[in-house]
């Protein structure tokens, strides 16, 4: 049986790496989904992949940073699929690096805004969703960074990824009476398009190194993200709320 039949879920970052990978696997699993991400194409061609699936899906393009896009992605879900009862808030980069004395404040604001703001905009409008609809599951993209180690250079993307578990417990806290989970997913490192262009081409021991910080001595993939994801999403999880789960490799213990 479909873990996600007939639902109607949000998943934003939708273009590539993890939010790519939610979205194939919870149509896969029966969901209606509204995809948002800033590159309409790839959008488009994700749309039509899900489709060949047999599932439906309606491209939202814009920036999760804009009330006005979380709005919308909401608003479509309910015009286009009858209500919302999943949103995997997975848009987050770190769009910043330095240590704190150097960083300037318009790149921690930048950050800040992406990572959390951005999550704090689509719960305002996803939540009276899916009160309407009788409940639903929020999931939120943080990391390990932040919340089990911290690296150098790496301020600002700490603070908003621990402040989205903050958020987290909160919103469990708020709704979860009226049948609202939310819950956050911590990775490790995970081999992502976008994680790839951060490492060195000339510098293939730095992909080790990272590696080897990890437990299983390698990075995650999208697809085993996608799956916590979905656990998440599915009744499977039905009584967890306010969690931070670690889906990390082991990096968050590991010390050889």
């Amino acid at each position: 049986m479909s873990r996600l039949n007939e639902k109607t879920a949000i998943v934003t970052g939708a273009t590539s790496g993890i939010g790519e990978a939610a979205a194939l696997l919870f149509a896969q699993e029966g969901a209606n989904l509204v995809l948002s991400g800033r590159r309409q194409e790839k959008l488009g061609e994700l749309v039509a992949r899900i489709e060949a699936l047999g599932a439906r899906a309606i491209a939202v393009a814009g920036d999760v940073r804009d009330e006005r896009h979380a709005q919308a992605c909401v608003t479509t879900a309910i015009k286009q699929f009858g209500g919302l009862d999943v949103a995997f808030n997975n848009a987050g980069a770190a769009t910043v690096m330095g240590s704190v004395t150097r960083i300037d404040p318009f790149g921690w604001q930048e950050t800040i805004d992406t990572c959390l703001t951005s999550a704090y905009l689509g719960a305002r409008h996803q939540v009276p969703a899916m009160l309407e609809n009788g409940g639903g599951s929020l999931i939120f993209t943080s990391s390990f960074v932040g919340n089990t180690v911290g690296f150098p250079g790496m301020a600002a993307y700490a603070a908003a990824k621990a402040g989205l578990v903050g958020l987290v417990q909160t919103l469990a806290a708020e709704y979860g009476a009226r049948g609202v989970r939310a819950n956050a997913l911590l990775p490790g490192g995970v081999d992502t398009p976008s994680n790839a262009a951060n490492l060195p081409d000339a510098a293939p021991e730095t992909r080790g190194f990272i590696e080897g910080l990890h437990a299983l001595k390698r990075l995650g993939t999208p697809e085993e993200l996608a799956e916590a994801a979905l656990f998440l999403a599915s009744d499977a999880s039905r009584f967890m709320t306010g969690a931070s789960m670690l889906v990390d490799g082991g990096v968050s213990i590991t010390r050889t």
